[in-house]
């Protein structure tokens, strides 16, 4: 869920269009994600700025206030709250027509440190309607536990990326995108907990951890395919579909639909919507028929089978298009995204009066918003 979060409020920083550096530009951002026990805030800071005609540094700064009574938190432990603080350090180098691009985040919390390196390189061919853009990332994590000083298990991930960007026509765009992930290590949630049957009739439960109940590799893939088309009263229509599948068993689709507008008077209006859906893990279930039932055991909703969609809406105003001292011009932005999700095997278990394995199935709803403001000079 974090990941998806931060992927949603912030997007990629170290992404540059080939063979145009990007603008000089900075960021400040508030972002909120409220929803199912869940609230995470704070600020984001980011600022590039070009040195000489074919290098551009950027930084960003990146906080993370969470406080959880998730269903999970609720069944087993106590509301916690933590700050997370991101920071990113990259650059982007043009010859010709290729930019090469390197970038390193650090992620500091109270239980989980997590340092990321990234180089990709952007080629733009055949009369620049073709950019080709190959990728790799590595990351260095050390998973702790607050009620344990001791306890520091370590993560290796790497990340293997391939683009292809298309113009088809003057007004059509076609992306192509595969991106393989391999993980190695602590795996889980060092908090979390399975559950499995107890009592007389199997009508009661009790809790185990999960820690070392997890395989500790996972390969997984994912391909997509992007569509964008500019209409001629200065709107545009996109649409994607990205497939995933582990080697944990989950497979996963999304679609995705949106519509841009751009107004006269400087308001740019966008409107989005996502479908998710996604196959449970192999060794996934809501409730174990005992605490030894197998080797590998999981509880965690994001593994089970669930549906996912997504209702979104952004509103842009231009300002200072003709410049203001050092200032180019200025945009102000409020994004508003609404969440649905529906689990098809994951039951409330902190629900009353129900039987071990037939509480009510779980369903929770979430906003994400972020207001930024984007200064070019």
């Amino acid at each position: 869920m974090r990941r998806l979060i931060v992927g949603l409020l912030l997007g990629s920083v170290t992404a540059a269009q080939a063979a145009v550096l990007p603008e000089d530009r900075a960021d400040a951002m508030y972002h909120e994600y409220s929803g199912g026990g869940v609230t995470v805030n704070g600020p984001s800071i980011l600022v590039r700025k070009k040195v000489g005609d074919n290098v551009s540094v950027v930084g960003n700064y990146y906080v993370d206030s969470v406080s959880s009574a998730s269903i999970d938190v609720k069944l087993s432990a106590s509301k916690y709250t933590e700050r997370r603080t991101e920071r990113t350090l990259g650059v982007d180098y043009l010859r010709g027509n290729a930019i090469m691009s390197l970038s390193y985040t650090n992620s500091v919390e109270s239980d989980y440190d997590a340092n990321t390196a990234n180089v990709s390189i952007s080629q733009d061919m055949f009369g620049d309607l073709t950019t080709v853009t190959l990728g790799f990332g590595r990351g260095w994590d050390t998973v702790g536990q607050s009620t344990d000083p001791s306890f520091k298990e370590p993560v290796d991930r790497r990340n293997y990326r391939l683009g292809l960007s298309q113009i088809l026509t003057k007004n059509l765009i076609l992306s192509l995108n595969y991106e393989a992930i391999t993980d190695e290590g602590l795996l889980n949630n060092p908090y979390r907990s399975y559950r499995f049957y107890s009592g007389p009739s199997n009508d009661q439960f009790q809790l185990a951890s999960e820690n070392f109940k997890y395989p500790n590799t996972r390969t997984s893939g994912a391909a997509r395919i992007s569509l964008k088309y500019y209409l001629p009263w200065r709107g545009a229509v996109h649409g994607s579909y990205r497939y995933f599948s582990d080697t944990w068993g989950i497979q996963a689709d999304t679609y995705e639909a949106g519509y841009t507008h751009t107004l006269d008077s400087g308001w740019v209006l966008d409107f989005k919507y996502r479908y998710y859906t996604q196959t449970k893990a192999d060794f996934y279930a809501d409730i174990f028929p005992r605490e030894d039932a197998q080797n590998f055991m999981a509880r965690d909703k994001e593994l089970s089978t669930y549906q996912a969609q997504t209702v979104g809406f952004g509103v842009s105003y231009d300002f200072l298009r003709n410049g203001w001292g050092f200032l180019d011009r200025g945009s102000l932005n409020l994004d508003f995204d609404h969440m649905r999700f529906h689990y098809d095997n994951f039951r409330d278990a902190t629900a009353a009066g129900y039987d071990a394995g037939q509480e009510p199935l779980y369903e929770f709803s979430a906003n994400v918003t972020r207001a930024f403001i984007s200064l070019w000079y």
